[in-house]
């Protein structure tokens, strides 16, 4: 088998690795436990409800609006919250829990 031929069967077993990782997160998530955590750790700067409300801090956006930016994904939410934003503390999210808020979130989503 040709090196390129190597390469290519190689990337596409990494993709599908990387997409059941993935499906297994999504999978595995609570949305429910993700609300319990947003109430308790992301409350006193965002909007973490339904609602139309504005957040407690107007620099912080609403979960709701989070939700519903063009092109939010489980990926895009993960990257998001683990690159650090100069309005925002410097947070240490165990993996249930960011699956679990991740969850969440996009349970916000307009259907």
């Amino acid at each position: 088998m040709s090196p390129s031929r190597l390469a290519s069967l190689a990337t596409g077993a990494a993709v599908l690795a990387f997409m059941g990782v993935h499906r297994l997160a999504a999978d595995s998530r609570d949305a429910d436990k993700g609300l319990a955590y947003a109430e308790r750790v992301c409350s006193d700067c965002h909007n973490v409800l339904r609602t139309d409300a504005a957040s407690p801090n107007p620099q912080a956006p609403a979960f709701k609006k989070i939700a519903n930016t063009p092109g939010m994904s489980i990926t895009a939410l993960t990257v998001w919250s683990r690159t650090s934003h100069p309005t925002m503390p410097n947070l240490v999210i165990e993996p249930a829990d960011m699956q679990d808020l991740i969850a969440y979130i996009l349970s916000l989503r307009n259907r």
